[in-house]
């Protein structure tokens, strides 16, 4: 565009077609508002514009992935989990986003709240089956369960059945003579319908090994202050931890979420202030990075540690058996971790993790992947375990179904605790408290996370100058539309040159600040 624009100010008159052409073209496709758009979801999904794609972690490319997906606005918007990876503000605007998409969205989630906000019908693929479900999440779960009620019912049905046809099959020689050829096909049919039936109930099932009781003090945290290469990450934090709570920990991507589960634990000396642990404390640490997982063991021994038993609250259990409970066929036990999916990866880590006597069970980010059955599952089981939990998540529903209480970090370091879950802290928090996510940094500690600043207030300028900025870009978007209009009339390359380039460099200008006002506002905003 800026090239025909040059070939048009210089007098190059066969350029003027081909640049109204490209300007129709660009208005078309909404390209004159490309870069606030581009700049706008970096920032909500906390990316740096200018690192190197090359050098991010794993989680960071899916967020590239899916900011590249957001800005393209296709008419069909395919997304796979698109909520792992972010954090809690970064989920609640791609909820506001996706709810105001002009064109169509198809995701797959595990994300119960993010469903529920979003879907107007549910594709559900349930045992190889795939089923169409009208209506809102609520409404699938409703009629889902229904749905099971009556299968529930059809099948004691079809098994009392079955167990007379096979009483009748076993009858002797008296019988044998009167046989019906087509009785005897209807029960081999029968037969194979109860086996499919078996084989495609599968369900985890999910228990913590025993551990003795520790202490009722659990971690006592006072005026404790941590930073990383001179940026604060936890600022003044006092707090007591005691037996059977269930504490949650939220806040944005790269605010130090694993880094405040290290102090809290004692395994990361503060700068200042005292952590004091408790007694009889056995910890089972759930790893969200997956760390230590050997990608060329199998299933198997990665569990078992070579074994064929493991040993379940004081008894021993075939290692087969064991994974069975967690879904893995002989088969998939045999395969080396490489092979799995994510989902299968965060299944292997719980059944690693459930071997170990705990009473102090640590889980960071422990819910990716996961199929809502298993969530459900694995919510039961927090819910009744009688030691205490701490819970990294950006799930929300799960928040809110398993943690007593929640530690927030709510800018310039500064961690705030709050009673009760997700919902609960959104109703208890102040208004400037809403963890604000920035761009990851390319140079971040491969292990703790960097601290994002705080909101601060504004200076009274400052607050005249917010009030304006709207103004502003109204003003300029006039005059650019105004330049769009002019620029696309055939007459106007008949005036003079200098007009023309004029007019061109002007509206160079008025996108430069264009984009400045932006991202002023933005910042003035944050």
């Amino acid at each position: 565009y800026h090239a025909l624009g040059a070939r048009v100010a210089d007098g190059d008159a066969g350029a003027m077609v081909d640049l109204g052409r490209l300007q129709h073209e660009l208005e078309t496709a909404g390209g004159w508002g490309i870069d606030q758009r581009v700049e706008t979801v970096l920032s909500r999904v906390s990316l740096d514009g200018d690192a190197d794609f090359a050098a991010l972690s794993g989680g960071v490319k899916r967020r590239a992935m899916l900011a590249r997906a957001l800005v393209q606005e296709p008419d069909l918007l395919l997304l796979d989990e698109p909520t792992n990876h972010l954090d809690v503000t970064s989920i609640d605007w791609l909820e506001g986003f996706l709810a105001s998409y002009a064109g169509t969205v198809l995701f797959v989630s595990h994300d119960r709240a993010f469903a529920r906000r979003l879907a107007t019908r549910v594709v559900e693929m349930d045992r190889g089956v795939l089923t169409s479900w009208p209506g809102d999440f609520d409404v699938y779960l409703r009629r889902k369960a229904e749905m099971l009620e009556t299968e529930a019912r059809q099948s004691a049905k079809f098994d009392r059945k079955l167990a007379q046809e096979e009483a009748w099959i076993r009858q002797g020689i008296k019988a044998r003579r009167t046989r019906n050829e087509g009785r005897v096909r209807a029960l081999e049919k029968m037969r194979e319908e109860r086996r499919a039936r078996r084989a495609r109930m599968g369900k985890a099932n999910l228990r913590l090994a025993d551990a003795i009781p520790s202490g009722r003090l659990v971690a006592e945290v006072q005026d404790v202050s941590y930073a990383w290469e001179d940026q604060p990450i936890v600022r003044d934090l006092s707090t007591i931890i005691l037996r059977g709570d269930r504490v949650g920990v939220i806040g944005p991507n790269g605010c130090g979420k694993s880094t405040l589960l290290q102090l809290l634990l004692g395994q990361l000396p503060p700068d200042s202030g005292r952590v004091r642990l408790g007694t009889r404390l056995e910890v089972a640490y759930y790893d969200q990075l997956r760390e230590s997982l050997d990608p060329a063991a199998t299933v198997r021994d990665t569990v078992g540690g070579g074994s064929d038993q493991v040993e379940m609250g004081g008894r021993s259990r075939h290692i087969m058996s064991y994974l069975q409970d967690f879904l893995f066929s002989a088969e998939r036990a045999r395969s080396p971790v490489s092979s799995l999916s994510g989902g299968e990866r965060n299944r292997l880590m719980l059944a690693r993790l459930f071997l170990r006597p705990a009473n102090l069970l640590v889980m960071d980010e422990p819910t990716n992947d996961l199929d809502v059955e298993t969530l459900e599952l694995l919510e039961e089981l927090l819910q009744k375990f009688e030691g205490t939990l701490l819970l990294v998540s950006h799930d929300r529903a799960f928040l809110d179904n398993v943690v007593t209480s929640t530690l927030v970090f709510e800018g310039d370091a500064r961690v705030a605790e709050y009673a009760g879950g997700y919902q609960d802290w959104l109703r208890q928090r102040p208004a400037a408290a809403t963890p604000e996510a920035k761009p990851a940094s390319r140079q971040a500690a491969p292990v703790r996370e960097r601290k994002v600043p705080g909101r601060r207030k504004l200076s009274h300028k400052e607050q005249r100058e917010l009030k304006s900025v709207p103004g502003l870009i109204e003003k300029l978007e006039a005059e650019r539309e105004s330049l769009h209009a002019k620029m696309t009339d055939p007459e106007f390359y008949r005036g003079e040159s200098t007009a023309i380039a004029e007019a061109k460099s002007r509206l160079d200008a008025v996108e430069a600040e264009l984009k400045q006002a932006y991202a002023r506002w933005e910042a003035l905003e944050q």
